[in-house]
């Protein structure tokens, strides 16, 4: 009689163990399987299509913020795949424009977007000022001149600073 309590203590614990085991692992495939939205649409402008643009998704839904950025196609279309679901605020970002005034959206819906084309190239350049191209440059360290030439450190052994 004890014996068929253990036995059937210990097929119970066995089973309580793996059920909790398991629990991460469906609760996982259940997030995963909240990223299946998509937002499309196409961005145009005063210019018509606007091909080689950002689009920014953000939102502050979810428990951190998310973002995801795709650009544009050669007829101004977007994609922006495997969203969780929440709502975003969907804008448009690129050169020789002023980012666009943020528009609301939800996975499962086509959200066109007008771009906005700069009045100035000083306006443009607010955008993307100077300092923003200096600083994602990798410029070489003062010990790495003079250059030594292609079987050196790659830098023209003209090039003095």
């Amino acid at each position: 009689m004890m014996t068929k309590i253990m036995t059937r203590l210990t097929l119970a614990s066995g089973i309580a163990a793996l059920v909790l085991w398991l629990i991460p692992a469906v609760v996982e495939v259940g997030a995963a399987a909240d990223n299946t939205g998509v937002i499309r649409g196409t961005v145009t402008s005063s210019n018509g299509p606007e091909a080689g643009v950002w689009v920014i998704a953000e939102t502050d839904d979810l428990e951190t913020v998310y973002r995801k950025i795709v650009v544009t196609d050669d007829n101004g279309q977007y994609v922006l795949p495997e969203l969780p679901t929440a709502t975003y605020d969907l804008w448009v970002r690129g050169y020789g424009l002023v980012d666009s005034t943020p528009v609301a959206g939800s996975p499962d819906q086509t959200v066109d977007l007008t771009a906005v084309v700069a009045a100035t190239p000083q306006e443009a350049a607010a955008v993307y000022p100077a300092n923003y191209w200096l600083s994602i440059i990798d410029l070489p360290g003062a010990h790495e001149f003079p250059g030594t030439g292609p079987d050196g450190n790659g830098i023209d052994p003209q090039m003095k600073t």
